[in-house]
């Protein structure tokens, strides 16, 4: 038999590019009066401006203008960004943090963006985590009773992300043994839970393929987990349209898709009511849709967001078809809509403990409230929840049944309740929450103390 020999191919020459034309990250406060320009070069490559924008997006910064390049081997953007208050970013941590993510220290061509701390989704076991992915059809008390079987089964939930839209839910939570504080390994374990979260997740007997319960593999941002999952469920279909779809049509975004014949691409505008995470939740859509942004302006006109993307699909083509064209619109549409909020929030703050998420969520459901979306975290001892709630029946949710949950909750937890602005997509983090701080500051630590 012949020797069969192959080129050598030096390993160090794939990175050789990014070694001659290292990633320039450039934060300026001195141009524009009113906010913070960061600016990133490097070069292109597919996803690159998806890892951009989640790294602003972590930080919790308020993106109000972007300018938008990358046609060719160059990869150019210019973002305007403020804190939450709508103030410069002067947090040297922070500047830190976009430096080393998205410069040469990051490694961004070869190695991907690191999430901010608590925005990954984890493997079967991460280490002291078990990541648990749900997908189903939603109804009023799932949650729980999700959080029931978890409890019965001597888990602790200490981080949880829970999205609905379109009668669809899916949710991302962190659990781990409360004996041990290790991730659940034993495989028989394993597989009880998922049967019997399988099971509540079954909500229409004549899909039953809707429920899907999964042990998460890889690693993937959590937000954009929930809207691959939620895509993956085909929550932008009109199959599922209900009066809480109806009653958001008022502030239904305006997206529309033409051709732009002189240069070859896909024209896609949106208006919307603006929003954190609005640019973030659009750029995520595209890319999973395996289309590619080649020029994009965002704006903020008042409470409005303008924006205007060029793309292609990663074949080249742009979008020809009439059902090619719609289909994006609406992914876009349930995209924009997965956050958006109505009614009350209700933010929480107490002591971790076992059953803490299942306690609250069977208070809240004896109440006739249903949770529209929510967010779990733990730091150290302390749990600090985020309920967006309605009443179940579609009614605005009255003075009786919050004074009844004050009085059912107060001796063991901090509870503030705020009326969400209709139409709005408010975030645990927009809401008063900090990335380790609490929005009851020293009252809370002396209620602990």
């Amino acid at each position: 038999m012949d020797r069969v020999c192959w080129p050598y191919f030096d390993p160090e020459y794939e990175n050789l590019n990014l070694r001659i034309n290292p990633p320039r990250v450039s934060i300026d406060n001195a141009t524009c009066r009113d906010c913070t320009l960061v600016k990133v070069d490097s070069m292109n490559k597919p996803g690159i401006l998806l890892e951009v924008v989640q790294v602003l997006t972590d930080l919790d910064l308020i993106i109000s203008k972007a300018y938008i390049s990358s046609d060719g081997g160059w990869f150019m953007d210019v973002f305007h960004v403020t804190d939450q208050q709508g103030n410069k970013v002067t947090d040297d941590r922070t500047f830190e943090h976009i430096e080393n993510a998205l410069g040469p220290k990051g490694h961004m061509m070869t190695n991907g963006v690191k999430a901010w701390t608590g925005k990954r989704v984890g493997v079967h076991s991460l280490g002291d985590h078990t990541a648990i992915e749900l997908i189903g059809w939603d109804r009023p008390g799932l949650l729980s009773e999700i959080s029931a079987i978890l409890t019965n089964l001597h888990c602790n939930v200490v981080a949880a992300e829970v999205w609905t839209h379109n009668m669809h839910v899916a949710c991302v939570l962190y659990v781990n043994d409360d004996t041990t504080g290790r991730a659940v390994e034993d495989p028989i374990r394993l597989s009880a839970m998922e049967e019997q979260l399988k099971n509540i997740l079954r909500g229409r007997e004549d899909d039953g393929k809707a429920a899907r319960t999964s042990f998460s593999i890889g690693f993937t941002h959590m937000d954009r987990r929930l809207h691959q999952m939620m895509f993956a469920a085909r929550d932008y279909e009109d199959g599922g349209v209900t009066e809480e779809k109806d009653n958001a049509s008022a502030f239904r975004p305006v997206i529309t898709v033409d051709r732009c014949e002189d240069k070859g691409y896909s024209m896609v505008n949106v208006r919307c009511k603006d929003r954190p995470k609005l640019l973030f939740d659009i750029v995520c859509t595209l890319t999973d849709m395996q289309y590619v942004v080649f020029h994009a302006s965002i704006s903020s006109s008042g409470p409005y967001a303008l924006q205007e993307y060029y793309i292609r699909h990663m074949d080249g083509c742009t979008l020809d078809t009439e059902g090619e064209k719609q289909r994006v619109i609406k992914c876009l549409e349930a995209a924009i809509q997965r956050r958006v909020s109505e009614g009350l929030s209700f933010e929480l703050c107490a002591r971790d403990r076992v059953g803490l998420l299942s306690e609250v969520t069977r208070i809240l459901r004896e109440n006739g409230l249903t949770v529209t979306r929510a967010g779990v975290t733990t730091v150290g001892e302390k749990a600090m929840n985020v309920f967006y709630v309605r009443d179940a029946s579609g009614n605005p949710v009255d003075m009786k049944t919050i004074d009844a949950l004050r009085k059912e909750v107060g001796h063991t937890m901090m509870l503030n309740v705020k009326k969400v602005p209709t139409g709005s997509a408010e975030t645990p983090e927009s809401s008063g929450w900090g990335k380790t701080g609490f929005f009851f500051g020293s009252l809370f630590e002396r209620f602990l103390a």
